[in-house]
């Protein structure tokens, strides 16, 4: 039998989601700052290199650190609401018997 998550109550979900925004948010305004940081040392060390060098290098930083701060807020909420606790493990339960 499954067990029923805390992600299932609308109160608790309301709460997690509203949580793993504001970090999405947060995570938004840092990972801008390190983009601007990163294009301003690169210009300062390089000069103007060539547009699309500057292009690809603040795409390339800011989808990193979006998708990896996206990935671990996920984890953050799985793992902050007690979700991760109602997941069964099949094959324990099978070397069990």
């Amino acid at each position: 039998m499954k067990d029923r998550s805390p992600l299932d109550d609308p109160e608790n979900a309301a709460f997690a989601w509203a949580r793993y925004r504001r970090l999405m948010r947060f995570m938004l305004l840092i990972t801008i700052s390190v983009v601007l940081i990163a294009v301003a040392l690169l210009y300062k060390t390089n000069g103007l290199v060539s547009v699309h060098f500057y292009i690809a290098t603040a795409l390339g930083i800011g989808f990193a650190m979006l998708l990896t701060s996206a990935l671990m807020g996920l984890v953050f909420l799985s793992s902050g609401t007690g979700h991760d606790e109602t997941v069964r493990d099949n094959q324990k339960d099978k070397l069990g018997d």
